[in-house]
């Protein structure tokens, strides 16, 4: 196994380069930090270029087996000293694990849909915490794909991944143009549903359990006109304090939970 010790290397000042979503966009690679995130990518799939690993920052219990094993199905392993891995690491408290993997290349046409499809579309989203927390509470919800609208920081921010706790590869995940992405529900016949603080109806009372996209936007501008005017339903989450809008991925999280539920419901006995 080749062992970095220079902070000079090519290959660390790479690393660090690949925070720069240009870079990330030339390259058509990600960064993903941790065990936990790494495990779960390779469970769903992805396949890493290179992995750095420092055993000095292992977890108590590690998994030292995984190196041999991503050795084994033909990813480059490379062990680096504790300062080496610290420049190369974008999170505080980091365990020692650090992969370069193909970004994300999916469209719309990629996503498989069920005969009654749960989406989640998020426009102009600009923090990736906002994200993040977005994928993760799509995975736990079993959504089947979300829908990047005109985003303000891109889906392979290394940010994303590590507040989705490595979502990112778990769920089905495209970026598209707004215009793009209705014209695209239109053609499939899923029900456009925005969420908006001027609806009259509250969320509790819209009819989930159909093939459906629920649709946020922005905290600060909310959803923009074309999918205002678009929606087949408008709906709002009640507001009782002074605040008049929550945190977009709470926000999203009430409403594809509610959508769960009413799809988990049993359905009414016949008279």
């Amino acid at each position: 196994m080749t062992v970095i010790t220079s902070l000079q290397n090519p290959r660390v000042k790479q690393v660090v380069k690949l925070r720069d979503r240009r870079e990330r966009e030339r390259e058509r690679c990600l960064l993903v930090e941790g065990q936990a995130e790494l495990e779960l990518a390779l469970a769903s799939g992805v396949r890493p270029q290179t992995v750095f690993v420092c055993p000095e920052l292992f977890a108590p219990a590690p998994d030292r087996d995984l190196p041999a094993r991503l050795q084994q199905a033909g990813t480059e392993v490379i062990e680096v000293t504790r300062p080496v891995f610290e420049k190369m690491a974008y999170r505080e408290g980091p365990d020692g694990w650090l992969a370069v993997v193909p970004s994300l290349q999916r469209r719309l046409s990629d996503l498989t849909l069920s005969s009654c499809p749960l989406l989640l579309v998020a426009e102009a989203v600009e923090k990736p915490g906002n994200l993040g927390a977005l994928l993760r509470s799509a995975d736990a919800a079993g959504v089947e794909g979300v829908i990047v609208c005109d985003p303000g920081t891109d889906v392979g921010n290394p940010n994303v991944i590590r507040s989705s706790k490595g979502t990112l590869f778990s769920v089905p995940v495209v970026e598209a143009s707004s215009a793009e992405t209705l014209a695209w529900l239109r053609q499939h016949q899923i029900m456009v549903a925005a969420a908006t603080p001027q609806a009259t109806l509250v969320y509790t009372q819209a009819d989930w359990r159909g093939p459906v996209a629920v649709v946020v936007g922005t905290e600060k501008e909310g959803l923009s006109p074309l999918w205002l005017e678009a929606a087949d339903v408008a709906v709002r989450i009640p507001m009782l304090g002074r605040v008049n809008s929550l945190n977009v991925a709470t926000a999203a999280t009430l409403l594809i939970y509610e959508a769960v539920r009413q799809r988990m419901a049993p359905a009414p006995a016949d008279n």
